[in-house]
């Protein structure tokens, strides 16, 4: 039986917090006169029309955005005090793909911490390219890209299944390169991360070593659309904003009237600005007087963000926005491990059988992403690349006291020896 649930504002609901507070509703203009109704709108009032949904794409929907917020909330925790933008559906696509190659306890961990316990791998896997195809086909006057790939060192080889499977599910190119040369390995991937985010993300690995690391898992999202009721660059103005320390310091301030989507609750305020034909949205929350940033995320759960994009109503209003620019970079082992799955990263323990070599054991190296965002008063354009390392666990150095040697026993913070012997032959 198909659902009817909203699916696409989750895509762009990754970076919530930077403009939490970040909107008013001032009713000037640059001259201190309201701003004009815009009178031709380009998308009525109103949210559109939910996608119908099968039932394991609603839960596919579900733990994505259940796994979006948990690692918002986390990365927020961890980094607090920081201005911060993440793309949680990059980094659920890379660590997707992953999945396929980790078995057990490892699996287990992973499917936990990504929101899918139980699932098969075979209606994650199906969902995920589900998703996808939703996806790139929701608004075509916007620019979405939404691409994955696989460089693998090409001295190894790797479970065929692995790769068979990443490529019916998730459509990643796998490549084989070189790591020996680390260079042109480091131009390769860069420059496929770069081509795909429109040159906004120029580099996503610092170094490649031939001997311990196998493969880069590695994500693309690219974003730019037009706001479907545009802000008129006249009315940009130089005005205060309150950081969340409560400091100030001055910005540039768009306005612009319109039906936007609405809510107002206790706790926060919310509002919704369409682009294009209004199947991608940015949502904008600001935390109710008296209440912190970090409170309004730490309450950003599941089914409070879905109450709040419910509870969304047209309303007439002098929205009020910064214009602003921001990169973002971070590794999340310490994020991923205090989510559940901190086995993966283990070497020595990770279980990813079902892709590593014969003889090899394989792990989590890291987990690294790095976005962009630019808001201006024609609409905004969006970018993130995730890249999961994959490292080879290193065999033990062997030494064998099979031969005649000496021994002692000291006490070390001293350097105190107490004892010294030679075995010249096992008594």
């Amino acid at each position: 039986m198909p659902a009817r649930r909203p699916v696409l504002r989750a895509a762009l609901a990754a970076g919530l917090a930077l403009a939490a507070a970040a909107c008013g509703s001032t009713p000037v203009d640059a001259d201190g006169d309201p701003t004009p109704i815009d009178s031709t709108p380009r998308l009525p009032p109103g949210s559109p029309a939910p996608a119908q949904l099968t039932a394991a794409e609603s839960r596919t929907i579900q733990a994505t955005n259940d796994f979006s917020l948990a690692l918002f909330r986390e990365v927020s925790r961890l980094r607090a005090g920081r201005t911060l933008f993440i793309s949680p559906y990059s980094a659920a696509v890379a660590l997707g793909m992953t999945l396929n190659g980790a078995a057990g306890t490892t699996a287990e961990a992973m499917q936990r911490a990504l929101g899918v316990p139980g699932r098969t791998l075979e209606e994650v896997n199906e969902s995920h390219r589900l998703l996808a195809h939703r996806l790139a086909a929701a608004d075509t006057s916007v620019r979405f890209v939404n691409a994955n790939a696989i460089f693998y060192n090409k001295d190894l080889t790797f479970q065929p299944a692995f790769f068979d499977t990443t490529r019916k599910y998730f459509d990643a190119q796998v490549e084989g390169l070189d790591f020996a040369n680390a260079p042109a390995t480091l131009a390769r991937v860069n420059g496929w991360a770069r081509d795909r985010t429109a040159g906004r993300i120029e580099r996503i690995l610092d170094e490649v070593r031939a001997g311990d690391q196998a493969m880069f898992l590695v994500n693309a999202l690219y974003f730019k659309g037009d706001w479907s009721s545009p802000f008129e660059t006249a009315a940009t103005r130089k005005a205060p904003f309150t950081r969340a320390d409560g400091s100030t310091q001055q910005v540039d301030l768009m306005s612009h009237r319109s039906m936007y989507p609405y809510w107002r609750a206790s706790d926060l305020e919310a509002v919704e600005l369409p682009y294009g034909a209004g199947k991608f949205a940015m949502t904008v929350v600001l935390p109710a007087s008296g209440r912190s940033l970090d409170q309004l995320v730490a309450s950003l759960t599941a089914p409070r963000w879905q109450q709040l994009t419910d509870s969304l109503r047209p309303r007439d209003l002098q929205l009020s926005l910064p214009r602003f620019t921001l990169t973002y970079e971070d590794e999340w082992k310490d994020v991923l491990t205090a989510m559940g799955m901190g086995v993966a990263f283990q070497g020595g323990v990770a279980d990813f059988t079902r892709m590593s070599p014969a003889g090899k054991r394989l792990f989590i190296e890291f987990v690294k992403q790095k976005t962009f965002v630019g808001v201006n008063e024609k609409g905004t354009e969006a970018g993130a690349v995730t890249a999961v390392g994959v490292g080879i666990v290193s065999m033990p150095q062997e030494l064998k006291v099979d031969r005649a040697f000496v021994f002692a026993i000291r006490e070390r913070t001293t350097g105190a020896l107490l004892f010294v012997g030679k075995i010249a032959a096992i008594p």
